[in-house]
């Protein structure tokens, strides 16, 4: 079985992809991507099926991710996603069944769908796997790809918080700062500003929010979603301050979109996984971090969700009240 490198330097047109609804670790996975191959002389075409959201378009070489990529492909690179329904319309089953992928995470719910894979689930972010190919390739970390790797990692590590920031990503981070990469800028931009009409819509999302037997939730109906300026995207941090509430196991926010279908967002406390929830409802992520989207109606999507996120606590005797 070829090594990661020796599929990237075997092939020359090379189609990157994401995942639907991308993070800030995908996103700078993604840019960062595209810096290397063409630094190899690869044709580079990055992807991703929905639009790259606007908090994290500061990155360099974001303005070249396309939605739906056009041409013929040697070789198809996956970053950040757990299986390849989450890649979404830009991976056209069709056309690239034929053609070798090479997938790239760090979700434990990874379902290893690739010709070679490669994941990581101790590792903090997709970005830092991306570093060490960058370091196997004998790629020059440029200011470019430090700045899309540190924001991938400062993002999905919510700044240096969450339990999986350990001394891999501390050193990953110093080095891509000693790279160029400004950390206080990027943390700025991904975890503390967001437009005025997204923190209106915050408060009206978190004035009809819920705590109930170590579960706090909120819910967001398309019609709500309807009345704001505000874009579906800055959406993340919601969840993540959802489960700041000092009384909550699990945090969960509910979604509807514009075409019905739900999606849920879980966050949890150390010592509950809530990536085997989202794993049975057709979702992957993170023990502490995960989410699933089902064609249901949103109430219905709520009493599942809720439900199995109570047996889960009851299970795990963490269940308050």
């Amino acid at each position: 079985m070829p090594t990661p490198e020796q599929m990237v330097l075997g092939a020359n047109r090379i189609l990157v992809l994401c995942h639907t609804s991308p993070d800030g670790d995908g996103i700078g996975a993604l840019a960062a991507m595209g810096h290397i191959l063409r630094a190899l002389g690869k044709q580079a075409t990055l992807a991703c099926a929905d639009p790259v959201p606007r908090e994290y378009r500061f990155m360099p070489g974001t303005d070249a991710i396309v939605q739906r990529p056009e041409g013929e492909f040697d070789l198809v690179i996956s970053l950040d996603s757990s299986d390849l329904p989450r890649l979404g319309e830009a991976y056209d089953a069709a056309k690239l069944a034929h053609v070798p992928l090479l997938n790239i995470d760090h979700h434990i719910t990874n379902l290893n769908f690739g010709t070679v894979n490669w994941v990581e689930p101790n590792s903090a972010s997709t970005c830092q796997l991306v570093l060490r190919l960058a370091d196997g390739l004998g790629v020059e970390i440029t200011p470019e790809i430090a700045t899309c790797l540190l924001s991938g990692i400062v993002m999905d590590t919510r700044g240096f918080t969450t339990p999986n920031t350990d001394l891999a990503a501390l050193r990953a981070a110093e080095r891509l700062v000693a790279a160029g990469a400004n950390i206080s800028d990027i943390a700025r931009k991904l975890l503390v500003q967001r437009p005025f009409s997204m923190t209106k819509l915050w408060g009206d999302v978190l004035a009809q929010a819920h705590l109930e037997d170590g579960v706090v939730w909120a819910s967001l109906p398309a019609s709500l979603m309807a009345q704001s300026d505000a874009s579906a995207n800055g959406l993340s941090g919601l969840v993540a301050f959802l489960a700041g509430v000092e009384e909550a196991r699990v945090a969960v926010l509910f979604r509807e979109r514009n075409d019905g279908r739900v999606e849920v967002s879980l966050r949890s406390v150390p010592g509950v996984d809530v990536s085997g929830v989202a794993l049975a409802m057709g979702g992957g992520g993170h023990p502490q971090a995960a989410g699933f989207t089902l064609a249901e109606p949103l109430a219905d999507v709520e009493a599942k969700t809720l439900a199995a996120v109570r047996a889960l606590l009851k299970g795990s005797g963490q269940a308050d009240g």
